[in-house]
């Protein structure tokens, strides 16, 4: 199941759980900022709206959720502790709960262009980086910049996918009415344990991916299309 790891890859496993912690903290602080926008100052009275992360990071779905899935070879996404919100405060509940919860992923986009801009940095600056730096310096510095590229992309589409606890779910609550909204509740009961078989059970030991499939066809594409642009 584990791999053997050198150094090397190591010490990248170890960036990109860094960088996972890092946009994680943020994209739970863009849902507080959402919701206080929109009425509800709930997140910023608990003191979540901040970027230090032991406000933030959950140990399990923050950092040994991404360096499990890591050291598995896999895509790598987390979560972190859910910035706590009232939607009895929003302003416009059913509009303004849809708001707060794409801004999570929202902001994971937009820090995937800010990678993509410094990666482009990177790369017209590469000559300049190799002499100061070396070989190891231009490498490390073009790894870090697409690693937080490609983490950031996998957490915007892992958390758009419609199912509960993610913002996904959120974002097509507001369509659902009588019967359908009853059973949507339902299954939320059973959505930790079903995410579970998804994310190991299936690949690990039926070799079926969808989740590590849905990644690759979204996140994995626009990063390919993003680094190239700038190539």
């Amino acid at each position: 199941m584990f791999q053997t790891f050198s150094i090397e890859q190591l010490a990248s496993i170890a960036v990109s759980v860094l960088l996972v912690m890092f946009s994680a903290t943020v994209h739970e602080v863009a849902h507080g900022w959402a919701a206080l926008r929109c009425g509800d100052a709930t997140a910023k009275e608990a003191g979540r709206l901040t970027l230090d992360p032991r406000a933030h990071l959950d140990g399990f779905g923050s950092v040994a959720l991404p360096l499990i899935m890591a050291l598995m070879g896999g895509p790598m996404f987390a979560f972190a502790k859910p910035v706590p919100y009232n939607p009895n405060r929003l302003r416009n509940p059913r509009r303004d709960e849809v708001i707060v919860a794409l801004a999570g992923p929202v902001s994971n986009l937009l820090q995937a262009l800010v990678g993509t801009a410094l990666f482009g940095m990177v790369w017209s600056s590469r000559a300049a980086i190799l002499s100061v730096l070396g070989q190891a310096g231009l490498m490390w510095a073009a790894r870090i910049t697409t690693t937080y590229i490609y983490v950031n992309l996998t957490l915007a589409f892992f958390n758009l996918i419609p199912f509960p606890p993610l913002d996904g779910s959120k974002v097509i609550m507001p369509l659902l009415h009588g019967r359908a909204r009853e059973e949507y509740y339902r299954i939320q009961a059973y959505a930790m344990p079903v995410l579970i078989i998804a994310l190991y059970v299936l690949p690990s030991f039926l070799g079926v991916d969808p989740v590590g499939a849905f990644l690759d066809l979204t996140a994995g594409n626009l990063y390919d299309l993003l680094v190239q642009a700038v190539m």
